[in-house]
């Protein structure tokens, strides 16, 4: 049986197992034991009963018991090692007609980061702001120390509470870092406090990938794509010069929300060659925000899978906006824009809505797709400046009721507004459910995109000089798979 990969001293799930009586008496089990005996660091729950040894288990005839396992375990009490395999075996009737269940742990080395606490117990938190009612917000988390912030590949990261960028200082993690979250966990950026993810692509497709890889602490296959484990990056207003390169941001409530811009004339984020998967809410957030992405992949969001609110810069070249999100219902577009916000007080009424410009939002060599009919939402406040632009882009907007056919934002004949746009053509994704947003020989979006042009798909491989394809990825053949 093999028990999750786990991270020293955090606890397992608890698995479990049943021992079947096919006759038609009953039978008592001598002995039920550990091997490794008290000194085990796993631990049983034998028909209702803990411990690591138990005497004269009765199972009834035609019944069974269930045994419950789960091991916390120290790595540095085993081999010093970063990882290693932790074993024992459950041995039944040992001194006469043995059988047992082998158990298998593989345990990771990690570096733990996480609030402190005083002497009552209070756990050490971080002042957001303050509430409509002058209330403090708060929440549990700690700003990194000079010495944290250098994130290598190493270790693997296990962050408790939000870990803050400290104003005026730079968060730089290497090619290769894995970072974890536990639940409502998650990085803030203070003011003025910059990230830096400088994921690579490996040259060697033999080695391990040098991504940099944003996900929750349960590393158990079953958890690989629920959404919602923690909570999310924020790049707070006033804070700068964020780039992320060569990352995958998943299952959180939302993978990066940017409040506002820096005031400058460059994107306050650069994000490219990254991959945001299965968050609740959002895979980016933007509200008046400046970002620049290029060979970005978004998909399975609860609301949008890209929100470029209240105004702000967008520009985006060769990204992958889709949604397929299935863990719940779902009538939100995969990538909504507007320049809007709207205040509401605790009973949920509208008390005002403020607007701001939206200075530009153009989406060159993109796909926008998904499993609703309309994936593009747009939505303007009057007597704002509201440029926006579809460049070469393949869109999925099947508009069957006709409630859209006299809005000017979705004049699709309007080439300042959408050129060379592809509509409700199939993208030909290789498995967009889980989360392969590749293209094959069949989609629209083959040889479609803007030239001329140059550089490499999110997977390093040189684009088509003549003929580029739509979106993050250069078409491939799919290879057929054996029944």
């Amino acid at each position: 049986m093999f028990l999750d990969t786990v991270f020293t001293n955090i606890g397992s799930s608890t698995y479990s197992f049943k021992v079947y009586n096919r006759t038609n008496d009953d039978f008592t089990i001598p002995s039920i034991a550990l091997e490794r005996g008290e000194s085990s660091n796993y631990r049983l729950n034998v028909d209702g009963i803990p411990g690591k040894s138990f005497q004269d288990i009765q199972v009834l005839a035609k019944d069974s018991i269930f045994v419950f396992v789960e091991t916390t375990t120290d790595i540095t009490q085993q081999t010093g090692d970063l990882e290693f395999l932790y074993t024992d075996r459950i041995l039944f009737d040992p001194t006469g007609s043995q059988q047992d269940v082998d158990l298998v742990t593989l345990v990771k080395d990690a570096v733990f980061l996480f609030p402190s606490r005083d002497e009552n117990g209070v756990v050490e938190t971080l002042l957001l702001g303050e509430d409509d009612n002058m209330e403090e917000i708060r929440v549990e988390g700690f700003f990194l120390e000079d010495d944290q912030l250098n994130f290598t590949n190493e270790k693997p990261y296990v962050i408790y509470g939000f870990a803050a960028i400290p104003p005026d200082r730079t968060l730089t993690i290497d090619a290769g870092a894995r970072i974890h979250f536990h639940d409502q966990s998650g990085i803030i950026a203070a003011n003025n406090a910059t990230l830096l993810v400088n994921g690579e692509v490996s040259s060697d497709p033999e080695l391990l990938e040098n991504e940099v890889i944003f996900e929750s602490d349960r590393l158990e296959p079953e958890f690989s794509d629920v959404p919602g484990q923690w909570a999310f990056i924020w790049l707070t207003a006033g804070s700068t010069g964020h780039v992320i390169n060569h990352a995958t941001i998943k299952n959180g409530a939302a993978g990066i929300i940017m409040d506002s811009n820096d005031g400058g004339p460059d994107p306050t984020l650069t994000i490219t060659n990254s991959q945001i998967y299965n968050h609740s809410a959002f895979g980016i957030l933007g509200r008046t925000a400046n970002i620049r992405g290029e060979n970005l992949v978004i998909n399975n969001a609860g609301i949008h899978a890209m929100y470029a609110s209240f105004g702000g810069t967008y520009n985006f070249n060769h990204c992958t906006f889709a949604n397929y999100w299935n863990v719940s219902f779902r009538d939100t577009p995969a990538l909504a824009i507007d320049n809007i916000f709207v205040v509401r007080d605790e009973g949920g009424n509208i008390t005002e809505i403020l607007a701001e410009n939206l200075v530009e939002a153009n989406f060159n060599n993109c796909i926008v797709y998904g499993n609703e009919n309309l994936e593009l939402g747009i939505t303007r406040a009057e007597g704002t400046t509201f440029n926006y632009n579809f460049g070469n882009s393949l869109i999925r907007f099947n508009d069957f009721n006709g409630q859209f056919s006299d809005n000017a934002l979705y004049d699709f004949t309007n080439n300042s507004l959408f050129n060379n746009v592809i509509l409700n053509e199939g993208p030909d994704f290789k498995d967009p459910s889980e989360n392969e947003l590749n293209i094959g020989e069949n989609s629209a979006a083959n040889g479609q995109a803007s030239t001329p042009t140059m550089g490499t798909d999110i997977l390093g491989t040189p684009r088509d000089m003549t003929a580029p394809d739509i979106g993050a990825y250069e078409s491939i053949i799919f290879e057929m798979e054996e029944n």
